[in-house]
């Protein structure tokens, strides 16, 4: 019989839980073959997000839970409720951020999964201290096919 996977809640990986965001990894990868990672995010409230960015390797999901996410799609701006689905395919210049008075939650997937060690890098990063800015994660992202968006998308 093939193994099943389940995270009930409180469980599964968590990687960031600071004053910017929480992240609970549900799937790692290691029970999809690598083809599938998810994460559970929580946003508080006038957070901004990551500098905007463009990912070459893997196609990215965001479904919110709740709460009001704004997506920045190169110079398009979406504010999205709970039962939104956003799916940014490689290439395609993103960021997001909590604009609201409360906290957002939503569901993150990657694919394949290598953007799960991303989050454990970023961890990592601000537990010696740096700041999160475009320098400092450039270096991390670069590891993972992904770069600071220069320009934007039609």
């Amino acid at each position: 019989m093939v193994k099943v996977s389940i995270v009930g809640p409180g469980e599964g990986e968590l990687i960031a839980n600071g004053p910017s965001s929480r992240i609970r990894i549900l799937e790692d990868g290691s029970n999809t073959a690598h083809r599938l990672g998810i994460g559970e995010v929580v946003i508080p409230p006038h957070t901004p997000g990551p500098p905007q960015h463009r990912h070459a390797q893997h196609d990215e999901g965001f479904y919110v839970i709740s709460g009001t996410l704004r997506f920045t799609i190169g110079e398009d701006r979406h504010d999205v409720g709970p039962g939104t689905w956003v799916t940014v395919p490689p290439g395609a210049p993103h960021t997001f951020a909590n604009p609201g008075d409360e906290p957002a939650v939503m569901l993150n997937t990657f694919t394949p999964d290598l953007y799960v060690q991303y989050f454990r890098d970023l961890k990592a990063m601000v537990e010696s201290g740096q700041p999160m800015n475009r320098e400092t994660m450039a270096p991390i992202w670069k590891n993972y096919a992904t770069e600071p968006s220069t320009e934007f998308a039609p």
